[in-house]
């Protein structure tokens, strides 16, 4: 990486946290012969963090990136659900189901402004498919920019079983 003495500090900062996230190895949720032919993901993601001894939000754009990493098959996403810390459905993504053709992703975008999920928000992502397949991959970008502060980090969705009450 190279700065150059005009760049601001907050994107130097930026620049060294992503290319740290970049360089860090993040272990993989599935095995490679684990396929499925379906789940529920469970994904973390925070509107906000909190900073300093007087616990300052600063707030998030959050990016949920679905990326199908079967070679052959396509799978189908059923929904995409975003619940704030209660628990709440705050938005439906999609209002039909949708096909991911073999290695494609698609990305869904709660913006910075909306703080409407809280520092405990997370997202539900359903996906089916005719034969059992590689699972998706399935992260939650957490991005700042704001002032001279550069954050981000990236969490990973995880299988969960959800049962009928």
């Amino acid at each position: 990486m190279t700065f150059s003495k005009s760049m601001p500090q907050g994107m130097i900062a930026v620049t060294l946290v992503l290319g740290l996230l970049w360089m860090a190895p993040l272990a993989p949720v599935w095995a490679g012969d684990q396929l499925s032919q379906g789940q529920t993901l469970y994904v973390p993601v925070y509107s906000h963090i909190y900073s300093g001894d007087r616990e300052q939000p600063i707030d998030l754009a959050v990016t949920v990136s679905i990326r199908n990493t079967d070679p052959a098959a396509s799978i189908r996403l059923t929904s995409v659900d975003y619940y704030d810390s209660g628990g709440k459905q705050i938005r439906r993504f999609l209002e039909k189901p949708i096909t991911l053709a073999p290695m494609a992703s698609t990305r869904y975008v709660v913006k910075e402004s909306d703080k409407s999920g809280g520092s405990g928000a997370n997202f539900l992502v359903r996906w089916q498919s005719q034969a059992p397949v590689n699972p998706p991959l399935t992260e939650g970008i957490m991005i700042s920019t704001a002032s001279q502060l550069g954050i981000s980090f990236v969490t990973r969705g995880v299988p969960i079983v959800v049962t009928k009450p």
